[in-house]
């Protein structure tokens, strides 16, 4: 597939876009990496690794149609938790129909978990109406990966100030198993998706690494980490005031839950799904000093996207 051309991946500079660009990159592959910053350090970071920079701006069609010409294929991602629901429905539809005027060959758009399932919840149901989009568009091939909840988002600053004092805060049920994913991983797939785009063509998966409740997660870290961190329910009351989102991404995983098919579509793709623990063991937690800085500044740990 290397032979077929050029890749733009957008959101290169970000956890989904990063782990295709740096996957692809790693196989051989000729990537475009898309940034609206292009001499950002991620993005001198991705240029020393052998890709192509280029500025683009999910909200300047000109910039995307720039940035998309001549390319074979696209990996298209969107931030809900930047964008707003509405603006990110815009910049997905947006990209799509830039993409399919260009001529691109093959689109791979990153969802989010369950989107097909009528969630209810705001940007589980605008990712499904991008995908409905995607869909309409007559691509010669597309793929679909509908990622579940990221290990990563408990390394973001409010998340980690928590886990400095021992604390794992989430507004789930004690007994509510999670289904989570490195990210990593969604770069393996996404390189999958593009060296198998004929097969998949058409195809929407949802894609995990590993399932825990909450009780169990902090167990893990606690052991990755070096100190004892305990689970701690969270108001969704407090959530909600933050985000009514949020707090009903979080009910819906005490109701319903993701039901991605982990060992099935490890069979399928050849793809080892990274567990929690080998996750967390390669994380780079801080020492006392680190800690007790992090634990000063601490904040609710909902304020954390998907």
């Amino acid at each position: 597939m290397k032979e077929e051309g050029t890749i733009l991946v957008t959101g290169a500079t970000g956890k989904q876009g990063g782990a295709v660009a740096r996957e692809l990159l790693a196989r051989g592959y000729s990537v475009r990496a898309m940034t609206r910053k292009p001499q950002g350090e991620e993005a001198q970071v991705l240029a020393q690794l052998g890709a192509e920079i280029v500025r683009g701006d999910l909200d300047d069609a000109a910039s995307l149609a720039e940035a998309v010409k001549g390319v074979w294929g696209t990996f298209a991602v969107q931030n809900t938790w930047e964008a707003g629901v509405e603006r990110e429905e815009e910049q997905g539809k947006r990209f799509a129909r830039v993409a399919r005027d260009a001529g691109v060959r093959h689109y791979l758009y990153s969802s989010v978990g369950s989107a097909h399932r009528g969630t209810g919840i705001p940007h589980f149901e605008n990712k499904w109406r991008i995908e409905e989009t995607v869909r309409s568009l007559d691509f010669p091939s597309y793929t679909i990966l509908r990622p579940v909840f990221f290990m990563e988002n408990f390394l973001l600053p409010q998340n980690k100030a928590g886990l400095a004092e021992g604390k794992l805060m989430m507004a789930l049920e004690p007994a509510t198993v999670l289904q989570m994913i490195a990210v990593e991983d969604i770069g393996k797939y996404g390189a999958w998706a593009f060296e198998n785009h004929e097969a998949l063509n058409g195809r929407a998966i949802d894609i995990a690494s590993d399932a825990k409740t909450m009780p169990e997660t902090a167990e893990i870290l606690s052991a990755a980490a070096g100190w004892k961190i305990e689970f701690v329910r969270a108001s969704i009351e407090e959530v909600r005031r933050y985000s009514e989102d949020y707090a009903l991404m979080l009910e819906w995983f005490d109701a319903v839950g993701y039901d991605a098919d982990i060992p099935a579509t490890s069979r399928e793709s050849g793809i080892r799904p990274t567990p929690l623990a080998e996750w967390a063991a390669k994380v780079d937690w801080p020492g006392e000093t680190g800690r007790s800085q992090a634990g000063s500044k601490r904040t609710l740990q909902e304020t954390a996207p998907r």
